[in-house]
Order: C-alpha cells, then structure tokens, then sequence
C-alpha cells in the first residue's frame, strides 16, 4: 500500500495510507546497510574467507568492528563460521544462501556509485 498525501479545499494536507513502521526498503537497510556490512558480504562472495585475510581486504575496518559485523551476519543467518582449526584456532566465513541473494543487490549499488562518483 502506498502513501499519498491529499491537498483539501483549503489547501490543508493529509497523508493517506501512513506508513506506521519501517517498510521493506528500510529493513533491507538494516540488514546489510550497517558499516563495513556491505563491504563484508562483497568480499565474502567467491569462497569462504579467513578472518586476517578478510581484515586485510578491508584496510580501512578495524579488527574489532570485523568482529562485530560478522557476528551480526553470523546471527541473522547471512554468514556461517566454520572452525578449520583448533590449534592454532583457525575460523573461515562464507555466506550462507541468504547472504549469497543480497550479492545482486550490492553489485547493483556498487555500480550506481561508481557511475555517480559517490565519495
């Protein structure tokens, strides 16, 4: 349902149809909007990845933020870890099926930005 916004005879404004909580676009946000999220899941999309290797790939994140990202991931279903190792303890994360359908959507926003020179 869409909202509209009416105009009466004396020029006073109603909104129709008001939108009461977030809609799918801002959910969607929430999800993989969140800083350094967007970025996790790109590089995480040709096979699963070692946490160091991953934080090199995002020079600017540091490792605590990684962490925390990849904990929500982890917790919504997007990303799954997996112990490689023990001794050393040696983790990888990849995307799980959920996380693989958000990739189109990240492409489709990488592009728009860089068409549109977003800094």
């Amino acid at each position: 349902m869409e909202s509209s916004v009416k105009t009466d005879g004396k020029g006073r404004k109603t909104v129709l149809n008001v939108c009461t909580e977030p809609c799918a676009i801002e959910k969607g946000m929430r999800l993989i909007g969140g800083k350094w999220t967007g970025s996790i899941i790109y590089h995480l999309k040709d096979s699963p990845v070692r946490f160091n290797d991953l934080a090199r790939m995002l020079g600017g994140a540091s490792k605590k933020m990684i962490d925390q990202r990849l904990k929500e991931l982890e917790a919504r279903g997007m990303v799954e870890r997996k112990v490689i190792n023990d001794r050393p303890v040696a983790v990888t994360y990849e995307l799980t099926e959920f996380g693989c359908s958000a990739l189109e959507i990240l492409e489709n926003l990488r592009v728009w930005s860089e068409a549109n020179g977003i800094e």
